[in-house]
């Protein structure tokens, strides 16, 4: 299974993406993607079932609100041209959520609710993306 996984070079992002390829799956980090303007999420998500998305604000002000806001848009509306049929999302933001249950992509939300590992939830993620869509929130312990 092709899963992109947006915000790959990030220390979950980058563990999900070693988590996922030894599961065997054909795993893209988004290396020269724009999520804000759009650009090479066409090319990036051709032929992918999965989308996984860890990318973060880089403070939760309206500016960066604003660009997370965009970037959710512009990558669900890349996922329904590409046909992808899951959007997994670790969020911590509520507008992101609601962008996302408004979509027509089956998804999956993950919280965190406490302190974890990295590692313990890159592997919860890469569970979940090998799963149905949950169309719904989970919270992981």
């Amino acid at each position: 299974m092709k899963i992109v996984v947006i915000g790959g070079s990030g220390l979950i992002g980058g563990k999900l993406v070693t988590n996922l390829r030894e599961r065997g799956h054909e795993t893209v980090a988004d290396t020269g993607v724009n999520t804000v303007t759009g650009e090479g999420l066409a090319g990036a998500l051709a032929g992918a079932s999965v989308v996984v998305d860890v990318s973060t604000a880089s403070s939760f002000d309206d500016a960066a609100l604003e660009l997370l806001d965009t970037s959710t848009r512009n990558l669900l509306a890349a996922e329904a041209a590409a046909g992808v049929g899951h959007h997994v999302a670790l969020s911590a933001v509520g507008t992101q959520e609601e962008l996302i249950k408004q979509s027509s992509i089956p998804y999956s939300i993950v919280h965190a609710t406490r302190l974890l590992a990295a590692d313990d939830v890159a592997s919860a993620l890469g569970e979940i993306s090998e799963g149905s869509p949950l169309n719904g929130t989970l919270l992981t312990p």
